[in-house]
This record gives structure tokens, sequence and C-alpha cells, in this order.
């Protein structure tokens, strides 16, 4: 299995321009608290992959994207300028926003989109937060090439809670389609069908050598003995869960979603579509005479096609001083390869066991700050439905003739043609959206039993108003209506505690006595169990309109998407700061 590789860079870097950014993250000098400036010019790329070279949008013509690097406390100024023909818009995903909203990203709902040869400079400070997000587009599927690690440092000073690493390593999980990622959707939306699955999945945007012509595009980690690594993963894959294991090494998990958990091993990780984990890799103590594939494939619980391949990167270890005299007679690629085993793809018993040992660090430097009291409770059922064949399209492919759609609480999101923070900011609702969103399902039903005949959804823009600092518990139910499938669910502007979680339908009487108001994990993104429920808690402690949607992408475009309105407080910082000058026009 001895292929002949070659190393490609994890990430070119951003070009800023005020700032130098040097290569490894724990060189990083730069002082806390400084504005950075950086420019995000959206332009197109010839980018070869699988023997297939297409045109592809990149940020500075970089795929993935550059890596944004700064500290605690530091203010960003990003330039975005759109030299493409379709509409753009960035989110800086985990990243809270305080009484920043106009800077949050996603399309519609906190701003129009860049339109073609304009610009916006996205201005915001990192508040309260250090650890591993990402940025990635919010329009459309454009964020299956226009994506990148959002790195946060600690404040000058302050150490890490584990053991200090002797380098530190983004690894990003995405997609590749040989098709325009455009086409597919614009297709799927049009039959009313599922879309066509990606072609790859990629670790640094290569695909590695388990695919057909990729040998050459496999990313390498190349490692000392004796030496602790922190690795950061992201997933920005559009549609697929991931299970991950390097070969015959063992990986401690330290963060989940930029947020400090109470250290844990595995051989394997389970990550979700935006969802993000810290791990400390501790290498062998000597040369291992062996390299070893770190693979990725899909975890599946859904009725629908799904990319059925595995991604492969290779560890590598580096010859030391005590071992070049061995190097001269072993080459690398003559010794053995090893491969992890990696969990079956609908092994739902791994991922309700992983995502159980996730829990807040909880210490007095790192307090878990669980809402103990609530104010307003929410029952949102997530899932799968069906719209009516459009009356021009007489063929559609969805179940029985009809159009998938996708909903919470029996709602498919309608996109509006304004900004829905701009519509409240100037009070001008009327026709963009309804402050009416249902609490709980209109119609309750056996929610993970036998579905009901009428799978149809209702179609419309309703938000949930909450004044300022309201404590909100909201539980997640997963619907077997088309079929159970795990979900992951994104909230934007806030961190939640995930207080409990179980399968079958949520008891309100009974469920809630088991809620871990002491230690749960905070994260900006969880997966709603395959035929059960999550139940989270949150202060609604920033001003403004958040987007809460299914990271799969398919799943928002078919509509399991709402937004969250919450009223200015009466203290002037909790109150939404006005729209800056350059904000886009729809």
């Amino acid at each position: 299995m001895g292929v002949a590789l070659v190393s490609s860079p994890a990430f070119p870097r951003v070009f800023l321009f005020s700032l130098i950014t040097v290569c490894f993250i724990p060189e990083f000098t730069l002082a806390a608290g400084i504005t950075r400036h950086y420019k995000f010019d959206i332009k197109l790329q010839n980018v070869t992959r699988l023997c297939h070279t297409k045109s592809i949008i990149t940020v500075n013509g970089q795929f993935p994207g550059p890596r944004i690097v700064a500290r605690e406390d530091d203010h960003l100024l990003i330039k975005v300028v759109n030299h493409v023909q379709n509409n753009i818009s960035i989110h800086w995903h985990g990243i809270r926003q305080l009484q920043t909203g106009w800077a949050d990203g996603p399309a519609y709902v906190t701003q129009c989109p860049i339109q073609t040869g304009h610009s916006y400079v996205y201005n915001f400070t990192i508040v309260g937060q250090r650890g591993t997000l990402f940025w990635h587009a919010h329009i459309s599927w454009l964020r299956s090439t226009v994506y990148g690690p959002l790195i946060i440092l600690p404040k000058r000073g302050v150490p890490y809670p584990f053991t200090k690493p002797y380098n530190e390593v983004p690894i990003i999980f995405g997609e590749w389609w040989n098709a325009n990622p455009e086409a597919v959707i614009a297709q799927a939306l049009q039959t009313g069908g599922g879309p066509n699955v990606s072609d790859a999945y990629t670790i640094n945007g290569l695909p590695g050598p388990l695919y057909n012509c990729s040998a050459k595009d496999t990313f390498k980690l190349k490692v000392k003995p004796r030496k602790t690594y922190l690795l950061r993963f992201i997933n920005a894959a559009l549609n697929d869960e991931l299970f991950f294991s390097i070969a015959n090494h063992t990986l401690t998990v330290v963060e989940a979603d930029a947020v400090y958990v109470k250290p844990f091993e595995t051989n394997t990780l389970l990550i979700a579509p935006g969802q993000t984990t810290n791990v400390l890799l501790k290498t062998k103590p000597n040369f291992p005479n062996a390299t070893f594939f770190m693979t990725a494939r899909p975890y599946v619980t859904g009725l629908g096609t799904f990319d059925n391949s595995t991604v492969a990167g290779i560890l590598e270890y580096e010859f030391s001083s005590k071992t070049k005299s061995l190097s001269s007679k072993i080459s690398i690629k003559k010794l053995p390869l090893f491969k992890p085993v990696l969990p079956p793809l609908n092994d739902t018993s791994f991922a309700t066991n992983f995502s159980n040992k996730l829990r807040s660090l909880a210490s007095a430097q790192f307090p878990a700050n669980v809402p103990q009291k609530v104010d307003k409770r929410f029952f949102f059922t997530i899932g799968l439905g069906t719209n009516p064949c459009d009356q021009n399209n007489q063929t559609c492919q969805g179940p029985n003739g009809t159009m998938f759609a996708a909903s919470i609480n029996n709602i498919s999101f309608a996109v509006p043609t304004t900004a829905l923070l701009q519509a409240h900011f100037f009070g001008q609702s009327n026709g963009v959206y309804n402050p009416n969103f249902p609490i709980s399902p209109l119609i309750p039903f056996n929610y993970t039993g036998n579905p009901p005949n009428n799978t149809m959804v209702s179609n419309g823009t309703k938000l949930v108003v909450l004044p300022f600092n309201t404590s909100v518990e909201l539980v997640l139910q997963d619907t077997s209506i088309l079929g159970a499938e795990s979900h992951p669910l994104h909230l934007h502007g806030f961190n939640f505690f995930v207080v409990g979680q179980g399968f079958g339908n949520f008891d309100q009487n009974k469920d809630p006595a088991n809620f871990n108001l002491v230690d749960p994990v905070e994260r900006n993104t969880v997966g709603v169990p395959s035929g059960g429920w999550v139940a989270i808690r949150f202060l609604a402690d920033n001003p403004g309109v958040w987007f809460m949607h299914c990271h799969l992408e398919i799943h928002t475009s078919w509509g399991l998407k709402m937004a969250w309105l919450v009223l200015d407080g009466k203290l002037p910082n909790q109150k939404l700061l006005p729209p800056p000058a350059d904000l886009p026009k729809c």
C-alpha cells in the first residue's frame, strides 16, 4: 500500500493589509485586544480534483479559504469584495456578535447579500470566546467552496487548561462535486427530488489516495515522536456527519464548538456539519517504522442517498537525528501503512455514547453558566415533509409525486426578499415576516411512531419574539414523517447548554428530572438524535435577529430553519448597534 504521495500545505495564509500572519499558530505573537484587518476577494479560480478541473468560487483564489487567526478581545474588520456573478455573504460561524448582528452574515436574515462589484466590511469584536470556529458563505450552496478556519487564541498570558501543545494544526472536512453545486441544488429544488451527492470528501481540500486520480492530492500530517499536537477539527461538509480516526493513535477531546470540555480519550470522533472539536494527539515515544491512515466517512441515519466514500490523509513521523541512519535505508513510502477501523455507517449507539461524554469544564475560570430558571419553554418538531407539485411541473420526484420539504413545527421557512434584521430595525416588518412562530406543534401527533397520512407542510416567514434576557428552554424533537434522521441544529448569535437528550418522544413530565444543570456541554450546533430529542437552554442576552437551522445544507434549502427576534434591553450595552453605512441593499 506504499503509494507515492506528496505533501500539500494545510492552508495558505490570508492576506492582511495591516498585519502579518506567521506560519505556526503557537508562535503567533501579536498583542491581544487589537484591531486586525483582513481582505476577502471573492473570485473564480480553476481547481483540479479527481482529475477534474473546474472554475470554483473562492476567497483570494484559495481552496479551502484563508485561515483567520485572532485573540480573544480582538476587533476584526474584514472587507469582502465580490468579483463574481453570484451574490455572496459570509457567516462567522460561532461568533456571538454581541450587539453586532449586522455582521453575522446569513443572507436575507441579517443582511442583503453582497452583489457583484460591491463590498461590505464585517465589523465585530470577539468577546469572551476562544477556540476553533470557522467562516463560510451563507447563501445557497456556495459554502461548498467558500470556507476556512477561524482560530481564536486565548488572551495573552492565559494558558490552555491542558498540556501546552508542541504545534497546532487545523483540519477541516469538506465535500467536492465534479459538477457545479449551484446546479445540483437548483435541479433538486426544480424537480422536488433529492440532490445528487458529492463525488468525494476532503481533508483540507484534498480527497486523498482512496479516490481515483488523487494520490498526489493527499493531506499529510508530519509529526515528531514524544510530542503533543493540538488538532483543530472543523466539519465544513454540506450534508454529512462524519466519523474520524487515526490508525493506532488515541485522541483526547479538550474542546467542542470553541468551549473547553472535560478531557476524555477516544479512538474515534463524531463531528457534524457546523461543529468543531479540538483534540490532543500525543505521538509515539519512538519512530514507529510505519505510517498511519487518518480517515473519515459518514454517519448515516436518513433514508436518502449519500456519498458512501472515505477520505484519507496520512500521519507521517519525521526522522529525528537518532533515526537519520535509518532514513538512509528506509523510504517513507515503503513503510507499512496502518488503517483505522471506523464504526458502522449507522452506528447510533456510538454517536450517543460519544455525545454523552461531552461535558463542560465547569471550572472556576471557565464556569458553566447554565440557566437554572426558565422564563419561556418551547417545543419544536423538526424533520422532512412535502409540498404539492408545482403546477408547471407535473413530474415531481419527491415522495408520491410531491416535492421534498423540511420544517420546524410544520412551518417551512420562506426566504424573504428583504433582510429580517433591517425590516425589524427600521420598523418595516409588515409583509416581510410575522412575529407569531408557534411555541409548539399546532397539531400534536406520535412524533417518532407511525407517520401521519398528511405529510404536507405550511410555508411562511415567522419569528419568535423574545424580550431581552429571557431564559429559554427549547426541546428539539425529531420526527419520523419521512423517516427518522439526525439533524445538526445551529443557532446563530448564542451558545447554548445541552441539558438533556433521549430517544422516542420527549416526556415533559418525566424527562426534565434527568436534565444535567451542572456541567452540560456548551455548543452552537447540536445533533438532534435520530428518532429522539435534545433539550437546550440559553439566555437571550444578544439583541437582533438570529437564524436557527439544520446544518445539513439540503434540509436548510428545503426550509428547516426559523429565526429568533431578541428585543433591545434598557441599557446601552443591551441594544443593537445601528447598521453600518455600507450595509448591502437588496
